[in-house]
């Protein structure tokens, strides 16, 4: 409130004339007008009517990143400090079973140090090239990225591998790549340290047992590899996205309302599979279509479409050896809006404020250095 405050006070109103913006406003339009068709308006409301929260956030933040040069370097240093603690605790439970604060493995299998549930992988694989973006951002000396950001980097690919959390690796590699691929000036210290992550990790999934169980056979099992049958994810996901598809086209225009498929999934006009009921059908393209239609679906399809033609640009103006369409700072960025965009993964709830928070911040930063140069 106090942002809005200042922007009508000193009529600030620039911070809301941006393209991405207007199209986040036309989304949350279209979840209202979702809600307001939907079995259950209140429930529906809960999470569109003030989902336009997320876009104040957006401007908030590049406010503040403008208003104090060194914003970026303090959210550097804070960003370092918790990912520095994490690594500490992580490592600390998977050697001896417990944290620092006596919490044990959560089922005896997962490394989650100080969060409740199965979250450390997705925190460090979503976060961790917004942490390169600012390391690069505010101008760390070449030695000490080398050095110090090296082992950073071999010591959180590794952490995200034994949290045994799949989808989280998974977002680890395709970011790696992805930045290993269109950066300038950091590209060989993160080809190197991504090789010796991968060969230590191969050395532990072949002396700990629990670790291959959960991260190659499991993985291999839920996907069907060796049977007649693919599926999506695992059984329980394949059955959630198929019952989602239904509900997609029964109502394909504007679908059923957001929070609608935890209702909707047990109707036995749209249920398929052995586990067709959840919160949410875990992946956020299919989450749109059953809830807010082909309409809804479309704003996250562009937002990876724009992401593939920024890559696509990047990669042009390095094979002609152009001036590169992005910065180093910027490539960082658009690989952690890559995972967060990225359609053929398992995802939690896309209406859920806190994993909103993590898919935004990338974004924000992105927007700002656009922006700016605007």
């Amino acid at each position: 409130m106090g942002f809005l405050y200042i922007c009508f006070r000193d009529k600030r109103f620039d911070y809301f004339k941006f393209r991405a913006f207007y199209i986040f406003l036309a989304f949350c339009v279209v979840c209202i007008v979702s809600s307001l068709f939907s079995g259950d308006i209140l429930l529906s409301f809960e999470s569109s009517l003030f989902y336009f929260r997320f876009g104040i956030f957006v401007c908030l933040v590049c406010y503040l990143i403008n208003k104090d040069i060194h914003f970026l370097k303090y959210f550097f240093y804070c960003l370092l400090a918790v990912f520095c603690f994490l690594i500490f605790d992580g490592y600390f439970q998977f050697l001896l079973g417990f944290n620092v604060f006596g919490q044990e493995l959560l089922g005896g299998v997962h490394v989650t140090s100080i969060f409740d549930r199965p979250k450390l992988g997705s925190f460090l694989a979503r976060l961790f090239s917004l942490l390169l973006a600012l390391m690069i951002a505010v101008r760390i000396n070449y030695k000490y990225v080398v050095v110090f950001g090296g082992i950073l980097f071999i010591l959180i690919d590794v952490l995200v591998y034994v949290t045994g959390e799949r989808t989280s690796f998974m977002y680890m590699l395709i970011s790696s790549l992805f930045i290993i691929l269109l950066i300038n000036r950091f590209q060989y210290v993160r080809l190197v340290t991504l090789c010796v992550s991968l060969l230590i990790i191969v050395g532990i999934t072949f002396v700990s047992p629990a670790v291959k169980k959960r991260m190659v056979d499991t993985t291999l099992e839920q996907v069907g590899i060796g049977s007649n049958q693919l599926i999506f994810f695992s059984p329980q996901h394949d059955s959630h996205i198929k019952t989602a598809f239904n509900m997609f086209l029964d109502k394909p225009i504007l679908g059923h309302g957001p929070m609608m498929f935890r209702v909707k999934c047990s109707d036995p006009q749209y249920a398929v599979g052995i586990s067709p009921c959840s919160t949410h059908p875990h992946n956020f393209y299919v989450q749109l279509l059953a809830e807010t239609g082909i309409l809804g679906f479309l704003f996250l399809f562009s937002a990876f479409g724009y992401v593939l033609y920024s890559a696509f640009r990047q990669l042009k103006s390095i094979i002609l050896k152009q001036q590169r369409y992005l910065t180093d700072y910027q490539v960082c960025l658009l690989a952690g809006i890559l995972i967060s965009v990225w359609p053929f993964s398992p995802n939690g709830n896309f209406f859920n404020g806190t994993l909103a928070i993590f898919y935004t911040l990338p974004f924000i930063f992105f927007i700002q250095s656009k922006y700016k140069k605007k």
